[in-house]
Order: C-alpha cells, then structure tokens, then sequence
C-alpha cells in the first residue's frame, strides 16, 4: 500500500506523510517530529494532498512494475522515519518502541525479497537499521531510563544483527550512487564496533561530512558535532554546535549541555535544564535530570 499512496499527482513530502498517518498510524505531532516541522504544516499538507486524490480522482492503486522504481525513494522515507520513530521514540511516554523497529526491518526485507526493489538503496537502508537495532537492549535499563552511548553495555549489542547489517552493506555497494542510508549504514557500522580508537571516529567524522553534502538534515549536522569532539576536543565542538543554532530541540540542548561539561559547568546546567523543558518521554527527563544532578 505504501507504494499506492506513493502516487506521483501528489508531492513527495505528502505521500510520505498519508503513509505514516493512514498505514503507519502516526499521530499529527509525531509525523511533524519526523519532517523536523510544526503541527500545522503537517495538518496542511495533508489536507492539500486528501484534497488532490478527490478532486482530480487518483486512484490509489497497486502501481504496475514500470512505476515501481519511480515510488521507491517515497517508500525507503517512509520505513526509515517509520524506524526512527521507534528507535527515538516519544509516543506512548516511551523512548524506545522495539515493535516500530522490527516492524520496519520487515518491511525492508520484503523490499530486497521482491526483485525489483532489490537495489543499493534498499540494501543500504536494511543494513542502516540492523545495525541500530543491534544496540536496542543495551539503550534502556533495567528501570527503563535511556543509556547513553558510551555507557552500554557492549555484551548487551546483538553481534547477529551486526553481521546481517554487514551482508546487506555489501549487497548496497553495487550501482553508482552514494545514497544517505549508505552513509548512515557506514556511520551506524562504525558505532558497532566497542573500540573508542582515533580510527572509529575519524571515519564516522568522515561519513558526516560526506553526508551532509549528499543529504544535508539539521540532526545529521548535529551528530556530525559528537564525532567532531572526539577528534577535536570540545571547545572546537562547542563552536560548531552553536553556529546550528537549533533553538527548540532538545537534542541541540542535550548535546550542548554535553560539550559544556567540565568547559563551563553553569553553561552546561544552563543548556540541560533547556532541553530538559523539552523533553518528550519520562525516560529523557530522568536522564536530564541526571545529568544536572551530576554537575559540579
């Protein structure tokens, strides 16, 4: 169905959205998490596109195999935001939704099942979400509170969905474009690996900046600043981030009130309190909590 909905009468930003709000069962406020903008876009958007699929009478059909690969990038969008809601989760009071997960592992899978879908970008976008989901239990404790990365336990990682992350990243490589999931599954393999080497991090700083002339997306940029600090140090960090100028995300805060810790202790309680306002799940205000409590 997704690949119905993908109809070229309506824009692409539209189609993806119909797919999360009528197949996925996205609510307003998480679909606008997803495109990074407010709920009135969204509701907008999708009023314009309903409105379209009336009046000009779009069949939303099965497409034949000709039209296939014309609605394939509207339907990875969809399973990777499908994926990210449940990795980075805020429905339900929850932080983390497995279900979301798997879910949209499975519909991957289907992708590179059915021959012609079975491209690089599939592959790639397959590979990106088996090595996330690799980390799932080592990200919530036994309380239920967020884990950051540096404190999982690495014996908790799934060395499974590693290696199947590694088979569909080396069916990606065939084919001449350097799509985003490609450098998101470079980027997500290098955070499988437990070793904290200058090697790590330098790669994955590498794959960012690849990234954002590929894709450029405000949370890639954002991401990109961690690796910077582990190769850079963080007053060099400090300075990229703060050109983002991200107001009104709380990881922009997060990661600021990160990067102050031990610089400038009253700017990083400043910056945690921030994004702890805006924080969107009990598991993230305790986490922020914490890390304010642990200041000196």
């Amino acid at each position: 169905m997704m690949f119905a909905i993908s109809h070229p009468a309506i824009p692409p930003e539209a189609q993806i959205g119909l797919s999360l709000r009528v197949l996925c069962g996205f609510g307003i406020d998480e679909i606008a998490e997803a495109f990074l903008t407010n709920k009135e876009v969204i509701n907008k958007r999708l009023f314009r596109a309903k409105e379209k699929i009336r009046v000009a009478g779009v069949s939303l059909d099965l497409p034949g195999p000709a039209d296939i690969e014309t609605r394939l990038s509207s339907v990875l969008t969809t399973i990777y935001l499908l994926f990210n809601e449940g990795y980075y989760s805020a429905s339900d009071n929850r932080s983390l939704r497995k279900d979301l997960c798997f879910e949209a592992i499975r519909l991957g899978q289907m992708l590179i099942e059915n021959e012609p879908t079975n491209g690089p970008e599939a592959n790639a976008l397959l590979a990106l979400m088996c090595f996330h989901a690799s980390r799932l239990d080592a990200r919530l404790d036994a309380n239920g509170e967020l884990v950051l990365y540096e404190e999982q336990d690495t014996r908790l990682w799934n060395s499974d969905l590693v290696s199947k992350g590694g088979y569909f990243l080396n069916c990606a490589a065939s084919g001449a474009r350097l799509s985003k999931y490609h450098l998101e599954a470079g980027i997500a393999y290098w955070n499988t690996q437990k070793e904290d080497t200058e090697q790590k991090w330098q790669n994955i700083l590498q794959l960012y900046n690849l990234l954002l002339q590929v894709d450029y997306s405000p949370m890639a940029a954002l991401n990109r600043i961690y690796a910077l600090s582990k190769i850079k140090g963080k007053p060099e960090a400090i300075r990229e981030a703060e050109r983002l100028d991200l107001r009104k995300n709380r990881f922009y805060y997060t990661l600021l009130g990160d990067l102050y810790s031990e610089v400038d202790n009253e700017k990083a309680r400043q910056h945690l309190t921030e994004a702890l306002a805006l924080a969107r799940t009990p598991a993230e205000r305790t986490a922020l909590q914490k890390k304010i409590d642990e200041l000196p």
